[in-house]
């Protein structure tokens, strides 16, 4: 079941290329949450309660429903609903994202050892790689808070990359870190008008 819900997170992750609705963004962003939820769940090899809890927790309802539900209030509040005009192409940047993809393959193998999985190693690579990708090549301020997120869940993968155990303190990090820069990239992309939440409008 693992290698199923692996391979649809990678399409969520191609898919980031091609869309140019904010909208889009924002539900690829809550299936993944919803996929990480049961990669973690299988994954995990002992199911307690408190691991149950704080798993379902962070997938489900803080990636999978309240960071989504926050994306969208974000985008009604600013008006902005599509990528800037001058945003690199969709055709290029799915160039870019399957070449991050045979990249983040090469690194894993590159790194194979009894510690680390190498599937979950070349997916963590390949979000981190993606998250990138959307912060480099956008010029939304919006834009960049998703790949923020995009790069939160490409520290979770890395997390069960090099062991499926999840520590709780790691876990609690990742949550922290996903909440604290919501909080400050939606702050501050809510105080910037439809026309002017570009950053080259920006000075210093």
């Amino acid at each position: 079941m693992i290698p199923y819900l692996i391979v649809l997170f990678a399409i969520t992750l191609v898919y980031f290329a091609s869309a140019e609705r904010l909208i889009i963004y924002i539900r690829l962003i809550g299936l993944q949450g919803l996929l990480l939820c049961g990669i973690a769940l299988f994954e995990l090899r002992e199911i307690n309660t408190a691991n149950l809890i704080f798993i379902v927790a962070e997938t489900l309802l803080f990636k999978t429903i309240l960071i989504p539900y926050l994306l969208k209030w974000i985008v009604s509040r600013s008006g902005v609903t599509k990528v800037h005009r001058q945003a690199m192409p969709g055709f290029y940047l799915l160039i870019f994202s399957i070449a991050s993809l045979l990249v983040s393959v090469i690194l894993s193998n590159s790194l194979v050892n009894q510690f680390v999985n190498t599937i979950f190693m070349s997916i963590a690579l390949f979000t981190l790689f993606t998250g990138l990708l959307l912060i480099v090549t956008h010029r939304l301020i919006i834009s960049h808070l998703i790949g923020f997120l995009i790069i939160e869940n490409a520290v979770f993968l890395f997390s069960l990359a090099v062991g499926n155990s999840m520590p709780m303190l790691i876990n609690i990090g990742i949550l922290l870190d996903i909440f604290v820069g919501v909080l400050v990239l939606g702050f501050f992309g809510l105080r910037l008008r439809p026309h002017t939440n570009e950053l080259t409008r920006l000075k210093d």
